[in-house]
């Protein structure tokens, strides 16, 4: 019987460079018991299937100082810091030989063998890492930037350029530090969403008959368990409160900026913070499965999904990289064979190399979407890959879902009518008494407006419930009737004033619950799902960010869904829709308008979200489904996000644009040179240099984009 390969996922260390993660997981391929591997740049991960040890993976990554650990493990401990990296400090000996070098040259003259021997020392300090791998791809004929400077470095040693071939290994090192730094820096995101939940937590436990408390790792807590959570602690686990109260500030998961209040039978999130009072938790899922852990999983696995302009960089890549390498031969050979200086022309060549490197280009993209993948999962908003986040720069038009988008997806008591000489009060005491009993979902929101004016519940006696029509009950010693407009008028007369005020709030979307006393109509209670306070807001930020059509699509009957429409000012409204015909107005819109997004709950939308270019779920951190089916999660319930989403999603757009016309753009001006003869090896590792910092530091502006 045929054995089920072994899927293990590793997190790496010094992981420097786009090109370096391509040729390390190049390296883990060719291992024998490896069947396939991939590495994930922006979260600094391996996933390889077969059975190969950590050691093995570490010796494939040798080349680039590669550093290996389980990804069970937190995170990666006992990081270098910068300026003790070994690379660094080759750096650093690099450059004070290349200053010995000029100093020597001031006062001996360039020629004198003290300062070439200065930068001989220069170069092979700094350059030690670079010719390894250069000289090693040169055999295999792999030809990437490091190759290229090998190249260049010994050419230029070759015709004599001592000084240059110096300081450009020296600016080379100090650009592929600067490069690693800043993929560190965008990688934080992920860090910081590590070290949210704590690594342990205090169980309650039974010993016999009694409970003792025990500190535990999270790894080792099972479901059941009962979590201790004292004021000012981090929740460590997802779970039930079962008992205290207090409120629990949650912008760790859903980016929420005010604390919730949790009580008896809440849900709670590993890794937010316990503000107040003492809670006792009820475990529900394992460290693995928690909400923050699939977020953490999810934006991993969006930073290794290639977005299409990255896809067509590295194709253009591809052929790029060759096609410098002609150039560069043919401004060394053609220009001498026709005016001779064969010195000046090789040298020209030479820095055609250096200038033509792709480092620029190749991290002109990564960085931008793993920082504002990252950027939006702090925010709140988990973004499922770089695909569907260039997406949503270009939408047109959005879809929403009513109830649960547009509005609360809670009915709340809006009015109550009394007739003749009935209070308000008493009306709503009765009503509530009866809906005690009931399951409508409509009762709920009777209860609750009772709550909320402190009124003491009547006790209901002798309750029968009417399938279709509603229920009833005796109330302080009076049957008291509760139930449709229909089933009113079927038990009692009811006057042309009362009959124009239901007309006039069902026109208004909203539901009326009439009730009867001794065969006369007592009141009414006008019922209705409150819009968002924010949905107004959230319609007129879309307007502003040019979003050019905006339409509600929902399955509630027309009265209802042109009473929330007109109070948004929407003019596109489809109601009663069945979720086959949601799904056949996304493709109509689509036709319509290219690019359309769809914002719904995750669950009943799930095939307008996936037909839709972007599907974008609300409420996802209480909702697995929404996590499943949705690109894009706003996790917290909160509309003011999207946005926040879309302005960030055309703003590492236009990074991106701006990113590959500066690599490109930079590139081109320093091959110009050529022309009058005028290009150098400073020129040129400055120019290849200063692309790739542009680009990084352009992409790096991600990190501050706020909602």
């Amino acid at each position: 019987m045929a054995t089920t390969p072994i899927k293990q996922e590793y997190r790496l260390q010094n992981l420097s460079c786009a090109s370096c993660a391509a040729k390390f997981e190049k390296n883990v391929k060719a291992i024998p018991e490896v069947q396939d591997a991939q590495v994930n740049f922006g979260a600094s991960k391996i996933t390889v299937i077969g059975a190969i040890s950590v050691d093995q993976i570490e010796e494939a990554g040798a080349f680039d100082g590669i550093k290996v650990t389980q990804s069970a493990a937190k995170a990666l401990e006992n990081t270098t810091p910068f300026y003790r990296k070994k690379e660094n400090v080759l750096a650093g000996i690099s450059l004070l030989f290349v200053i010995l070098g000029y100093l020597f040259a001031g006062m001996n003259g360039e020629s004198s063998p003290l300062p070439i021997s200065m930068f001989i020392i220069a170069i092979l300090v700094g350059g030690v890492g670079i010719f390894k791998i250069g000289f090693r791809n040169l055999v295999r004929f792999e030809f990437d930037m490091k190759t290229l400077m090998t190249i260049a470095i010994i050419g230029a040693a070759i015709i004599g350029e001592w000084e240059e071939a110096a300081v450009v290994v020296f600016l080379f090192a100090v650009s592929e530090a600067l490069e690693a730094y800043s993929m560190d820096k965008a990688r934080q995101s992920i860090r910081q969403l590590m070290d949210i939940a704590p690594p342990t937590a205090i169980i309650k436990r039974a010993h016999g008959e009694h409970y003792h408390e025990v500190e535990l790792p999270t790894e080792d807590i099972e479901i059941g368990d009962i979590l201790i959570v004292k004021p000012g602690q981090k929740i460590a686990m997802d779970g039930i409160v079962i008992s205290g109260l207090s409120a629990v500030n949650q912008a760790a998961i859903t980016g929420e900026s005010i604390p919730v209040n949790k009580t008896v039978n809440d849900e709670v999130f590993a890794g937010t913070l316990n503000e107040e009072g003492a809670l006792e938790v009820r475990v529900t899922k394992r460290v693995e499965d928690t909400t923050i852990a699939k977020i953490i999983h999810l934006v991993e696995e969006a930073q290794a999904e290639k977005a299409p302009s990255q896809q067509f960089v590295d194709r253009f890549a591809k052929y790029y990289t060759p096609a410098i390498m002609v150039i560069a031969f043919l401004v060394a050979v053609i220009p001498p064979l026709i005016v001779g200086d064969w010195q000046h022309w090789i040298y020209q060549g030479l820095a055609v190399l250096v200038v033509g490197c792709p480092c620029a280009l190749v991290v002109s993209t990564p960085v931008a979407i793993v920082t504002a993948i990252g950027n939006a999962a702090r925010q709140g908003v988990l973004i499922k890959g770089g695909v569907h986040l260039e997406q949503l720069g270009h939408i047109e038009a959005v879809a929403f879902d009513k109830t649960g988008t547009l509005t609360k997806g809670q009915p709340a008591v809006t009015d109550i009518v009394t007739t003749e000489n009935w209070s308000e009060d008493y009306v709503l005491q009765l009503v509530a008494a009866v809906e005690k009993q009931s399951q409508h979902p409509l009762a709920k929101a009777i209860l609750n407006r009772l709550h909320d004016k402190k009124l003491s519940e009547l006790i209901p006696t002798n309750f029968q419930s009417v399938t279709g029509k509603g229920a009833y009950a005796t109330v302080d010693n009076q049957i008291i009737y509760v139930g449709s407009m229909k089933w009113a008028t079927s038990l009692t007369s009811v006057d042309q004033n009362i009959e124009s005020q239901v007309k006039n709030l069902q026109e208004q979307g909203k539901t009326v619950v009439a009730a009867v006393s001794n065969n006369q109509l007592i009141g009414l209670v006008a019922i209705a799902d409150q819009l968002r306070h924010e949905s107004k807001d959230v319609l007129n930020k879309l307007n502003a960010l040019k979003v050019k059509h905006m339409v509600m699509l929902t399955g509630d009957a027309e009265p209802t869904a042109q009473a929330i429409a007109t109070s948004l000012k929407m003019t596109d409204v489809r109601a009663g829709l069945l979720p086959e015909e949601k799904l056949k107005a996304i493709k109509d819109l689509r036709k319509q308008f290219g690019a359309v997004a769809m914002v719904g709950d995750g669950v009943n939308d799930a095939p307008a979200l996936a037909t839709a270019n972007v599907g974008i779920a609300m409420g996802g951190a209480g909702t697995d489904a929404a996590l499943e089916t949705a690109d894009i999660a706003l996790m917290g319930d909160d509309l003011t996000k999207l946005p926040y989403t879309i302005g960030l999603s055309r703003k590492t757009l236009r990074i991106i644009k701006e990113n590959i016309i500066f690599a490109l753009v930079l590139k081109l001006i320093a091959l110009l040179l050529v022309i009058p003869g005028w290009l150098t090896l400073w020129i040129a590792i400055f120019a290849d240099m200063g692309a790739t910092l542009l680009v990084v530091f352009n992409s790096l502006r991600l990190i501050r984009a706020k909602k």
